[in-house]
This record gives structure tokens, sequence and C-alpha cells, in this order.
């Protein structure tokens, strides 16, 4: 099972009674910055007579999001490189976050074989890929996408955001998905900013638009959980340039209603167009809204790799941010 987003919090839920949005199914292209460094390797290197992995050893971990070292706030890989390798070996003040904890750890780099000081670890300070935006609220000038947190594609692990904005995409080729390889939208960024995100959460990110001309798709109730059925379904995405259509799937199983999983019911394409074009669901389709019986019921999150042809959604009713 794959994430359907190309690069690569906590969930929100509300009543859906009479709430109305603006059907998505656009390409967009994300450019996401972390909120401090994440740990996502821990690497032992030589120090001449031993190997050492000085991260380690001050109890640094894997998902570990570094904040600050010494006092002075790390927002970039540049940031703790400069001030690891200018510490002279000493030890360091880090103020780290852990599943949502503040801790504080010591660690003291130590020289390569070359004479450069080293903390063992690989961090991530940012990323970038293109997803699909499920709706957009007129009302309260909010749009939802994805269906699933921005993670890191090495861990897993949700990324903390910083600050992050949505620009206009198109999309140019797709690489189809197979048995046991999950294929991918590709495409390309335009210079357009069309809205800043504002959370990332389980069950997709949620921000402000600020080119709203951007999403002018029909508008649509949004669901309850318990109006999503097995059967017929419609899929809105976008596999060429930048104009989603609709394609035939399936609701074949519910699998629970819990607000904090975003593998809510499973879904099988049957659309014979998205199968010969893209072998079933790809990374990409992320958040490409699906419709029931005239409402939104929700969005796809993943692709079974075993059977690209299916994967699973979430519920509409659990991507209102309020």
């Amino acid at each position: 099972m794959a994430f359907a987003m190309f690069i690569t919090g906590v969930p929100v839920s509300a009543s859906a009674e009479s709430s109305t949005v603006i059907l998505g199914g656009q390409p967009f292209g994300v450019k996401f910055y972390n909120d401090g460094v994440m740990v996502i390797e821990l690497e032992e290197f030589f120090n001449g007579s031993h190997y050492v992995c000085p991260a380690k050893e001050g109890g640094l971990q894997v998902d570990d999001v570094i904040k600050k070292v010494n006092g002075i706030e790390i927002k970039t890989n540049e940031d703790l490189q400069e001030t690891a390798t200018g510490c002279g070996g000493k030890g360091m003040s880090f103020i780290i976050e852990r599943d949502g904890k503040e801790l504080c750890k010591t660690v003291k780099p130590q020289a390569n074989t070359v004479g450069t000081y080293l903390l063992g670890a690989w961090v991530r300070d940012s990323c970038a890929g293109i997803g699909t935006v499920t709706y957009y609220n007129p009302d309260d000038n909010y749009f939802a996408a994805l269906g699933h947190g921005i993670c890191d594609r090495d861990t897993g692990a949700m990324m903390p955001l910083g600050e992050a904005e949505i620009v206009g995409a198109s999309i140019s080729s797709v690489e189809k998905s197979s048995t046991g390889k999950a294929g991918s939208l590709n495409g390309y960024f335009n210079d357009k900013t069309l809205g800043t995100v504002t959370t990332n959460t389980i069950n997709g990110i949620y921000g402000t638009i600020i080119d709203n001309s951007y999403l002018n798709g029909d508008k649509l109730e949004i669901a309850e959980f318990d109006e999503i059925q097995t059967g017929d379904a419609q899929l809105f995405t976008t596999i060429n340039g930048e104009r989603p259509e609709s394609y035939d799937l399936k609701i074949t199983s519910i699998r629970n209603d819990d607000p904090r999983n975003n593998e809510n019911y499973v879904i099988k394409v049957t659309d014979k167009r998205l199968l010969d074009e893209c072998g079933g669901i790809v990374q990409g389709m992320s958040g490409s809204p699906i419709v029931q019986n005239g409402k939104l019921i929700g969005a796809v999150t993943h692709v079974f790799l075993n059977n690209p042809e299916e994967g699973y959604g979430v519920a509409a009713q659990f991507m209102v941010c309020n």
C-alpha cells in the first residue's frame, strides 16, 4: 500500500449537515517547509579509530524534529550543518520535539578522518510534490486536499508544518501502476500561487485560497458518513493538463467510521479509460474527490500495491476544517 500522492496532526471532523462546497479534482503543486528539521536517518562514521554516531549517543532518534541548537533556531539542513562543523568538538544543547513533547538533549559532534565535525544524522527540511484538491469552501475560504498528511518519504512520519504554499500545476505524463509498483502523475509547477497551507493533518492538508478563480467546479453537499454505500460512484481527477474529468469506480466495502483514520472504505476503479491510461490509482491522485448520489463522500488516499485497481478512501465528513 502506498500514499497516492507524488513526493511525498490531528484530523478534524464536523457535521456535514447543510455544508455545500465546490468540487475539486484539479492538480496542484505544494512547496512545504518544515518547522525545524526532521531526523530521517542515523549513520555511523569513522573518526580515525572506530565508528561513532554522536547523534545517537546523545539520545536523538529518527523522526525527532530539531528546533534549536545552543539557543539558535534551526530552519534548514544548512543551519544544522554549519552549527555542527563550527562547534570545535564541544557539546551542543539540542531542543527537539518528539511525539508532541519538547525535550533537551546534549550532543557532542566528533571529527571524521578529514577533521570535519559531524553529528551522524541525516535530516530533511522541506519537500515538494503534486497532489489533488478535494474541495473548496467558499463560505470560509479554505481548501481541503490530499486526504492524508504530508509525510516524510523515508520514515512515513508526519512532517511538521513551518510554512507551505500551493501553486498551479499541469500534468504532462502518467507512469502507469502495475502489480507491486505504484505509478505516478508527472507534471510541472507554474508560477501562479494559489494559496497557503495552514494545517497538515492525518486526513489531509487545509489552507487559504488566494486565487479562487482556479476552483470553479460544481457545488455539492458533503455527505454524512452513514450516507456512504457500497456500489457505484464517480472519481474526479486530472491525468492530463489541468482540467479534471469524471471516472467510474465502485465502493466495495465500508471499513470504519473512525475520524482519525483515512482508510474508511475500499474503492475499485472500473473505468476502462482510467485503467488503460493509469493502470488504476497512481501517486498524485491523493485528494481526488469521490462523488456518490450527487454528494461528496470523500477522497482517494492510498493505492494497493498488490492490486493498483483498488485503494482506500477517506470520508469527506472527516475532511472538514473547523
